[in-house]
């Protein structure tokens, strides 16, 4: 302790804000005196369905009241169905159930590795990954991301990930080595600044793959169910992994994530080389069935991409109306991001201040994650809220420009 003052228990691990919630409807928050909140933080891009979905509610409502726990060590039904529906979804034959993202990528991680050594190359366990990437908070998923403030601090870097530029296509095939499993991507960096893979790049990762004999591996914990307006963002431009981690939205607010992968490339994952207690519990598959139950509903997804094309439009509008706030509108469905001209940090609180939730990201942008249930009226909503919290900052721009002469 330092000596201050302190009247939170927790670990101090996250600057939060003063801010609390007591109940959410839909894609709004309500604070414990009603103040209503837009919120397009979405839980970081969880909240799939928003809050207090009927269907969702329902389902964990019948589950809680007959199983929530048996472990592994026994079948369970809804997790075998579960699986089956994402691999009859998917380029995928098999599944591992975890509770979050950097579980599912630390078996995908694991998964790449066993796979070479089942084949007699047990030299072959490094990771090609980008700069920019988040994969994680876990030793191994920081190293994957490589990024020096989540390292800083934690002992020595864990081994096995050699980390290339965003885009440098040279400098990605001359980290290719006789020791590489695999290459390990987002489609599109959420954290890293909502920054999307062109379809030409990702088909050349796969080309890349095949040539080397190594593993293609997706993170697609942000992007997935539905996010990206597909039920998987690579399945945009058809490429496909050998192994893809999932999670965040795939419980719609319960913690759930997956490791997908085909029987080739999970051949090594025999009984026994990894486990998990609370992975694939009764009330996490209960959660994950009902989720796909809504967002594999004929027209669905075709839902989330006209909100995405008209937020697009509208946020182009914003850009044109604020060019001294807004520099570039980024992202792929309802995972978008504005790049913005000021501290990003201060149209985060610009927008707070108007009721509009949102989450900072790097490169100095602000992700807008809206649950996928939006409509125009919402969608009409929220930039209203952008266009008044713009005019904030432009007023601060111009109070401290008149300070300043």
């Amino acid at each position: 302790m330092t000596g201050e003052s302190r009247t939170s228990a927790l670990l101090p691990t996250f600057a939060r804000v003063d801010l609390s919630f007591e109940r959410g409807e839909g894609p709004w928050l309500f604070t414990p005196s009603g103040e209503r909140y837009l919120d397009f933080a979405a839980g970081i891009a969880v909240n799939s369905l928003g809050h207090s979905h009927p269907h969702l509610v329902k389902a964990l409502q019948e589950q809680a009241a007959k199983l929530w726990h048996v472990s592994n060590l026994y079948t369970i039904p809804d997790g075998e169905k579960l699986a089956r529906r994402l691999v009859e979804a998917t380029f995928a034959d098999t599944v591992f159930f975890t509770n979050s993202g950097a579980e599912a990528l630390e078996c995908a991680i694991k998964t790449a590795r066993k796979y070479h050594a089942a084949n007699g190359h047990p030299e072959r366990y490094r990771l090609v990954t980008f700069e920019g990437a988040f994969h994680g908070r876990t030793l191994a998923t920081i190293a994957a991301g490589g990024q020096k403030k989540y390292l800083e601090g934690f002992g020595p870097k864990v081994e096995g990930f050699d980390q290339v530029p965003f885009g440098d296509h040279e400098a990605l095939k001359a980290a290719i080595g006789p020791e590489t499993a695999g290459i390990l991507i987002e489609p599109v960096q959420g954290e890293g600044g909502v920054r999307a893979v062109p379809p030409q790049c990702l088909r050349g990762l796969r080309e890349l793959c095949d040539e080397h004999g190594i593993l293609l591996i997706f993170d697609e914990v942000q992007t997935g169910v539905g996010r990206s307006g597909k039920l998987f963002a690579h399945q945009r431009v058809g490429v496909t992994p050998d192994i893809m981690a999932v999670a965040k939205g795939i419980g719609g607010g319960f913690p759930l994530g997956a490791c997908l992968a085909t029987f080739e490339a999970g051949k090594g994952m025999t009984a026994g080389t990894h486990g998990t207690t609370y992975g694939g519990n009764p009330l996490a598959m209960a959660a994950g069935n009902a989720v796909l139950d809504v967002v594999l509903e004929p027209g669905f997804l075709d839902h989330v991409e006209r909100m995405s094309l008209l937020m697009k439009q509208r946020l182009a509008e914003m850009k044109d109306k604020h060019p001294a706030v807004i520099a570039e509108i980024r992202g792929e469905g309802l995972l978008l991001g504005i790049r913005t001209k000021c501290v990003n940090t201060d149209l985060v609180a610009a927008l707070r201040a108007e009721k509009l939730l949102s989450v900072g990201a790097g490169d100095n942008v602000v992700r807008l994650l809206p649950p996928l249930i939006i409509d125009e009226a919402i969608v009409a909503d929220a930039m209203g809220r952008l266009d008044r919290a713009c005019a904030r900052i432009e007023a601060a721009q111009a109070a401290a420009a008149e300070g300043a002469a």
